[in-house]
């Protein structure tokens, strides 16, 4: 999709449709403007040249101006484009970043079936650069579709070419930067979509090695792979184990992006579990819904999609994203509850349960992030479904040792849309991991099952500043929304990236 910002009046462009937004607050003067022939006030005077129309809808209650609302009027007057579509914007004083990019996602994913291939959005006035760059994310992430092996030779014609911004005023150097960082961003999200969406029998750990080493040959990042000697050389007994009952191998992998100037000491290290299907081992899921375990890499997706956009914005700290790549399968050599493990970094763990699986993985990866020089941590995984009853599917969980830490990227996180928020992580909850025959089990009691889950990593991660963030049930649409398609939501990219963006040196050495 090619995105750009107009530079002339919005009713000279042609476009097989001309958006607008309306508000809920100016549904009493539209309706006077029915009655006394008035025009409301609207950016545009060939646009509001068709007020009449649109009072008519507002009384006949087709169009309230409630958000993402829309509705459509065909060969309008005096309007280049083919098509007038009106979009709800709800309460104009409530409009944000987070309500554009929807908006716009809304725009393209209602009108790409009608064989609209070019759109221009009206912003409304006082747009400014953060409204600019989330429209430009919510159209591009809009017009993704999970349907990439669906043979149906009409998906290929239904496709949006161009999406433009109609901004009053010449458009500022600015503007164009967050357009072009908006696009950068949701091409990036989308690419975390587009492997989550991959099934298991295409996208094997060296499938997903491959896909990142790709990513790092196309942008200039630094890849690296430990194989499974490598990893056995170094002691990686948590993450070994786990890989034991696949016929495909593990791999760790890494890509680094070093900014062309650095200032101070921190090196930021995003991990992301990649279990490319999880069946849960010896102690096997249930087939109801195990389709889905295919998304059990989300979080190394989002590293690797996160890492893309990295490379292409150049934010001031080094970044280096760690992926580790297994399959939980059965077998007769598959890891057994009961069995103990030796992790990278020594401790011993007693694995009761063979589908917690994932925190397994990811303390070694932690731990081979610490070595390698991270001085702050921020994983992202798919971990506990008991994340899902905590919080639903709105809010990825978020857990830390470094309550500083922890504030930057929650506002990193409100910056770029997502939300997240932080669960407990107070020492009595570290009673329920106990156990009678290794330093560590893998699993707590039926109770806290996510703050178990995080306590877990934290003893790989402290005492390095450490975030955890559990998106198993964010990770995936069961129902696609009016502005994203159903399944995987790339969640947490723009949140790794507005991280890297928005970072300040620490004021002295790293903990």
């Amino acid at each position: 999709m090619q995105l750009s910002i107009a530079n002339e009046p919005i009713e000279k462009v042609s476009a097989d449709a001309l958006a607008v937004i309306c508000f809920e607050a100016e549904e009493n003067e539209t309706q006077q403007a029915a009655h006394v022939g008035v025009a409301p006030k609207v950016s545009d005077p060939e646009v509001a040249g068709q007020s009449g129309w649109l009072a008519e809808m507002r009384l006949a209650g087709e169009f309230t101006g409630k958000l993402y609302e829309t509705i459509v009027l065909h060969k309008p007057q005096r309007i280049a484009a083919r098509r007038l579509v009106v979009i709800g914007g709800g309460k104009r004083e409530k409009l944000s970043p987070v309500e554009l990019r929807r908006a716009a996602g809304v725009l393209v994913r209602s009108l790409k079936p009608k064989g609209v291939h070019s759109i221009v959005l009206q912003l409304p006035e006082g747009a400014d650069a953060s409204a600019v760059q989330a429209v430009a994310e919510g159209a591009v992430l809009g017009a993704w579709e999970a349907d990439k092996y669906k043979s149906d030779p009409k998906r290929e014609r239904k496709h949006v070419d161009t999406f433009v911004l109609a901004v009053n005023g010449a458009p500022a150097n600015h503007l164009n930067q967050a357009l072009e960082r908006g696009r950068v961003i949701a091409e990036a999200q989308n690419l975390t979509r587009d492997l989550v969406n991959e099934p298991a029998n295409k996208l094997t750990p060296a499938a997903l090695a491959e896909a990142a080493q790709k990513v790092a040959a196309e942008h200039g990042l630094e890849y690296k792979a430990l194989d499974r000697d490598a990893m056995a050389e170094l002691g990686m007994g948590a993450l070994l184990g786990v890989a034991r009952g696949s016929s495909n191998p593990p791999f760790l992998i890494s890509l680094q992006y070093r900014p062309p100037q650095t200032m101070g000491r921190d090196h930021l290290a995003l991990v992301g579990k990649g279990v490319t299907f999880d069946t849960g081992g010896i102690s096997i899921k249930p087939s109801d819904g195990m389709e889905k375990m295919k998304y059990d890499m989300a979080g190394a997706a989002a590293v690797i999609g996160a890492m893309r956009a990295i490379a292409q914005l150049k934010p001031s700290i080094p970044v280096t994203g760690y992926a580790p790549l297994v399959e939980n399968m059965v077998s007769g050599d598959a890891q057994r509850p009961g069995d103990i493990v030796t992790a990278l970094s020594g401790k011993t763990i007693e694995v009761l349960n063979t589908d917690a699986e994932g925190r397994l993985i990811l303390a070694d990866a932690l731990t081979y992030a610490k070595r390698n020089g991270a001085t702050h941590l921020v994983d992202a995984a798919t971990l506990t479904g008991a994340i899902g009853v905590a919080l639903g599917h709105y809010n990825m969980g978020a857990f830390t040792n470094d309550e500083a830490f922890l504030q930057r990227l929650l506002a990193a996180s409100r910056i770029a849309g997502e939300k997240a928020w932080q669960l407990p992580m107070d020492e009595e909850y570290k009673e329920y991991l106990k156990s009678a025959f290794a330093d560590i089990p893998n699993i707590g009691g039926r109770y806290g099952g996510s703050i178990t889950a995080a306590w877990f990593l934290r003893e790989f991660a402290d005492p390095t500043p450490w975030i955890h963030l559990d998106i198993a049930s964010t990770a995936w649409l069961d129902e696609g929304k009016a502005w994203l398609s159903k399944g995987p939501s790339g969640v947490a990219v723009r949140s790794f990236v507005q991280l890297a963006l928005d970072w300040t040196q620490s004021a002295g050495p790293a903990k």
